[in-house]
């Protein structure tokens, strides 16, 4: 079996998922799900020291990073090296969200033995898919990865047919400062749980919006669900939002559901689809990744 390196969380996820996470032997600074993880080396770090700053001090610091030429993580190269990968699963969607091209080319190159490198770049559910049948190929999981697909399929769909007759209007909040829509494969997940986010951006990166814009899209419900936050700050971060609305305000778990996309992606839809139709959808697990703020 091959001796894999994740740089991406949505990537160790599905691994796990598939039953291959005893391939793994190293991983990313953020890769912490599913827990069992947090035992492997680290071959990479921040290149910024972000702990306690808020929203707009973490965007102004990225920002300017990436501005400069810089990357936004640093890649232990001697340890990689070490750890003589086999496959290496990363990512070039986003430059915030794990190591893209630039800072791993620079790792890779030097390596004695440089690894195949699987690059998972979804944009939609469909892509997300992709990427699960992708791993699936490389790690011998091909059946497994099938059998995930439909199931998550099927759970989405039954979410879907649950609702047909009834939406929500919603604004779902990437980013609160400064704002950001949700985008990529988020507007879609909002669709299928009967929700209507007008400022979406489906398929799409996120982008910048105001607070008049939220307030001329007339939501019931805002969802907050910052980028890379748990549960807790998001809540930290809802509780400060300005009353722009008369909007139902409720914080999630964005880490878990929303950022990563990997497995749990059909989980995120039934929590949102419990969240906007609860006397249609029930939620079915022991946690409970939201908290209604207003």
């Amino acid at each position: 079996m091959p001796r894999i390196v994740s740089f991406l969380p949505a990537a160790t996820e599905i691994a796990y998922a598939l039953g291959a996470g005893a391939d793994l032997v190293g991983r990313s600074h953020e890769c912490d799900y599913p827990p069992e993880v947090k035992s492997l080396p680290v071959v990479s770090k921040p290149a910024l020291p972000l702990e306690g700053l808020s929203q707009q001090e973490i965007d102004r610091a990225v920002a300017a990073r990436l501005a400069s030429g810089e990357g936004l993580y640093q890649v232990d190269e001697k340890l990689l090296d070490e750890l003589h990968p086999d496959l290496v699963f990363t990512q070039d969607l986003c430059q915030v969200c794990a190591p893209s091209g630039n800072e791993l080319s620079r790792a890779l190159r030097d390596m004695a033995s440089p690894p195949e490198v699987l690059w998972l770049t979804p944009r939609n559910i469909a892509e997300i898919e992709q990427n699960i049948l992708a791993i699936g190929g490389a790690t011998g999981h091909e059946e497994t990865a099938r059998r995930l697909v439909e199931s998550n399929r099927e759970r989405i769909d039954a979410v879907r047919n649950a609702v047909p007759d009834r939406t929500r209007r919603v604004v779902f909040l990437e980013w609160t400062e400064p704002l950001f829509c949700g985008g990529h494969w988020v507007p879609e997940m909002v669709a299928a749980a009967g929700g209507e986010d007008p400022l979406g951006q489906p398929g799409g990166d996120s982008r910048r919006m105001t607070w008049d814009d939220v307030a001329s899209a007339e939501p019931e419900l805002l969802i907050v669900a910052p980028c890379g936050y748990g549960l807790a700050d998001a809540i930290t971060v809802a509780k400060r939002l300005p009353q722009v609305t008369d909007a139902e305000v409720v914080a999630v778990d964005a880490n878990a559901y929303f950022a990563r996309p990997g497995p749990r992606v059909a989980e995120g839809v039934e929590l949102l689809g419990h969240i906007f139709h609860p006397d249609r959808i029930e939620w079915h697990f022991e946690t409970r990744p939201w908290e209604q703020i207003k």
